[in-house]
């Protein structure tokens, strides 16, 4: 499966593009990091045979790209911790309903050294939103909300401003969790702890001091699968206006509660005497995001504050429902119906794959200075939850998935497989120029020692080595991204082809 990450960050184009997380000097030297993680903290003390498979996973990291011919070389947490310039990562390993494992490394606070824990909590981003489903697909269970209903037959508080898009088809709570309803603003930046925060209506409706625009509709609802954080407002307005109560009390009595997610909450901001159960978060450079965790009141697509753990937990619920064997939040025709396909490969919450006939649900997040991913399967019982508190947690926790794919035989999470050709240099002469793609923004490609190497500022501020597979064809280990270069009937090189994951993008040689 490519990771529901890098499927969230494939939406937008520029993310798409550079799907690679960059960054220049850290606060922590690799030894710091490695007397740290030698401290690292269990959930429990694992059986011998547990203890060793975390230790397989530990020290068996794996690159997103490989060269055929040449084994990968396994590394250890510590040092891609230092590589990527993450200061603290929580990880837990479920299986069957139980938490296997779960373990922490680095720091929740760099100045205070403050070690990560499992019980440290993380905000969770974008995966808020399929546990915020749950308990909208609740209300549905319990006859308080329709799937296909028109939103603004419920909503109270504020009404999906009608237009000529909304004219036959209407906004739906189905359209809503599947991310078909037409709606606007893909994300939100949150709000820093020296900024005033907008109410709910004020961000539905784009006014100060809420720092996105109004969320609208400007497609026909159901014809068109597009990421919108904006429509989980919608869905948390509707949510708080049928039942009468603020959101996180509904999601502590509907889901939090029922799942065991005993260390989470949807409270925006975090309470204060909860804040020393928090991770600090970072910037990809080290250095803190300034004035700590920024604040959403966007709660259902981005306010959670959770454990890898109790990701665990909701996501075993979620199995259990699935296969018949519980009930505590959605019956088994409700938890089949959140893990079916309804547009693109988005179920209603969860993303979803199916490789070598194993269904797997998941969901990745980005808030300011946090990274993480949720990854399970529907019928084994297995999963992971990586969290991370660093803008440049993404990379690492693939890694981190990678290994434990590896250790547990997972169908998903391989890395790609490239064959290396030579190729006489002089082949390159006409490569190097500046290439655009409309809409989206610029390449560099240069020529240095023999070797092609691309450059743009999402990708860092060095160059990255574009190594052949054929004349034309070029691949980088730092992440999914393949560049395959056109040329006219005279040869001449006249743009390139770049292929990110499954996303592709033209690019005309402007210079």
């Amino acid at each position: 499966m490519k990771s529901t990450t890098k499927t969230l960050a494939l939406v937008t184009a520029a993310l798409a593009l550079f799907a690679i997380a960059a960054a220049s000097s850290f606060l922590l030297s690799p030894k710091l990091f490695a007397n740290n993680l030698s401290k690292s903290v269990l959930a429990q003390t694992p059986d011998p045979a547990t203890a060793a498979r975390i230790a397989r996973v530990e020290n068996g990291l794996l690159p997103a790209v490989v060269i055929k011919g040449q084994p990968p070389q396994a590394m250890n947490i510590a040092d891609r911790m230092a590589h990527h310039k993450v200061p603290g990562v929580s990880v837990a390993f479920f299986d069957h309903g139980q938490i296997v494992w779960a373990r922490g490394y680095g720091f929740a606070d760099v100045a205070a050294k403050t070690p990560v824990t499992p019980d440290t909590l993380f905000q969770a981003a974008s995966i808020s939103k399929p546990v915020a489903a749950l308990a909208a697909l609740r209300l549905v269970q319990d006859g308080k909300l329709s799937l296909d209903e028109d939103v603004n037959v419920k909503l109270k508080t504020w009404k999906v401003p009608e237009n000529a898009f909304t004219t036959k088809e209407k906004v739906t709570l189905r359209r809503l969790v599947s991310h078909s309803g037409g709606l606007t603003v893909h994300g939100f930046p949150g709000y820093a702890s020296d900024e005033p925060l907008p109410t709910v209506v004020q961000i539905l409706n784009g006014e100060k001091p809420a720092n996105t625009e109004p969320i609208r509709v400007d497609v026909v609802p159901g014809t068109l699968w597009r990421y919108s954080g904006g429509g989980y407002v919608v869905m948390q307005t509707l949510l708080s206006d049928v039942t009468g109560k603020p959101f996180p009390q509904i999601m502590r009595e509907l889901v939090l509660g029922p799942a065991g997610m005993t260390h989470s909450t949807y409270e925006q901001p975090l309470p204060k005497n909860r804040v020393a159960e928090s991770a600090t978060p970072y910037r990809a450079d080290g250095t803190p995001v300034k004035g700590g965790a920024h604040t959403y009141p966007e709660m259902a697509p981005a306010g959670l504050w959770t454990t890898p753990s109790d990701l665990g937990r909701v996501a075993m619920e979620v199995q259990s429902e699935y296969q018949g064997k519980s009930t505590k939040i959605l019956s088994q025709d409700m938890a089949r119906q959140m893990l079916t396909k309804q547009i693109g490969t988005w179920g209603l919450g969860f993303g979803l794959d199916s490789t070598d006939g194993k269904l797997s649900f998941g969901h990745g997040g980005a808030n300011e200075g946090f990274r993480c991913n949720l990854h399970a399967y529907a019928d084994s019982g297995q999963g992971l939850a990586v969290m991370t508190n660093s803008d440049s947690g993404g990379e690492l926790a693939e890694e981190v998935f990678r290994s434990v794919a590896k250790e547990y035989g997972w169908p998903d999470y391989k890395p790609v497989e490239h064959t290396l050709i030579k190729i006489n240099p002089a082949t390159f002469a006409t490569y190097p120029g500046t290439y655009e793609i409309e809409g989206v923004g610029k390449l560099t490609i240069t020529l240095k020692s023999a070797s092609l190497y691309v450059q743009a500022e999402p990708l860092g501020p060095e160059p990255i080595e574009l190594l052949p597979e054929s004349p034309t064809n070029f691949f980088v280990l730092s992440g999914d991204l393949t560049f395959t270069f056109q040329k006219d009937a005279q040869g001449a090189i006249t743009g390139l082809t770049l292929h990110a994951g499954p996303q592709t993008f033209e690019a005309k040689k402007v210079f």
